[in-house]
């Protein structure tokens, strides 16, 4: 974690506020359509970001349907439909 380039995590919580608030507690996972058909997963999505592994996040990304169902349960109120658009963003640079 270190070694990772902080940079993109810090644009990253610089664009989408509501990203401090995630506590991991993976309810975003268990409710997500996606993941349900695919290796999709936000929890493990956002664990790489902030390590800096992000060789494969983009094509993972890709598979977000952009439903906001994971935002519904969330018990943080964390914007995850902004932070999904961000990700792909910064990843596509």
């Amino acid at each position: 974690m270190d070694a990772a380039d902080s940079a993109r995590r810090a644009q990253l919580l610089a664009s989408v506020p509501s990203y401090r608030l995630c506590i991991g507690c993976g309810a975003c996972s268990a409710t997500c359509s996606a993941g349900q058909f695919t290796q999709f997963n936000i929890r493990r999505i956002h664990t790489a970001f902030n390590c800096g592994q992000t060789d494969t996040l983009a094509e993972q990304l890709d598979s977000c349907m952009l439903c906001g169902k994971c935002m519904l349960v969330c018990p943080r109120g964390v914007n995850l439909r902004s932070l999904i658009i961000r990700m792909r963003q910064l990843l596509a640079n």
